[in-house]
């Protein structure tokens, strides 16, 4: 099982802004095949509550901030999106909830697989079933 990381997007810049680029199996390590995007959300809102069979993920906040608490079994934090230069590499086996979404927040998300809802696991008990199990068999 892999962790979720946070890594640095390279970001080019002069006087006249800011380029960042992303591409698939070198920045983000699988291949890109569905994009959305999550913007606004309301005060005091979560959004996520789940965990994936295989769904990798890059979050990236391309505008303001949120926080994504994350838990796979063995350790539980949260990460802070703040920056389009940042970018979380969520693994499959993290159980995940977005919160504190500022006003202007706009969070990117790039997913390894389509949309599937048989890869998502939305019972926090059968994500603990299924997690704690593959923990103990690595």
């Amino acid at each position: 099982m892999r962790n979720s990381v946070i890594t640095e997007i390279s970001t080019l810049g002069d006087e006249r802004g800011n380029l960042s680029v992303i591409e698939e199996m070198k920045n983000i390590p699988f291949e890109i095949r569905r994009v959305f995007y999550i913007y606004g959300t309301k005060e005091g809102v979560r959004r996520g509550f789940h965990g994936h069979y295989q769904t990798r993920q890059a979050l990236i906040s391309v505008s303001g901030s949120c926080k994504v608490y994350l838990d796979n079994t063995k350790r539980k934090e949260d990460v802070i999106l703040d920056s389009p230069n940042k970018m979380l590499i969520l693994e499959p086996n993290d159980w995940h909830e977005m919160y504190d979404f500022s006003e202007d927040c706009v969070l990117l998300v790039l997913a390894s697989e389509l949309y599937n809802s048989s890869d998502y696991i939305r019972d926090y008990d059968k994500f603990l079933e299924v997690y704690s199990q593959k923990v103990q068999e690595v």
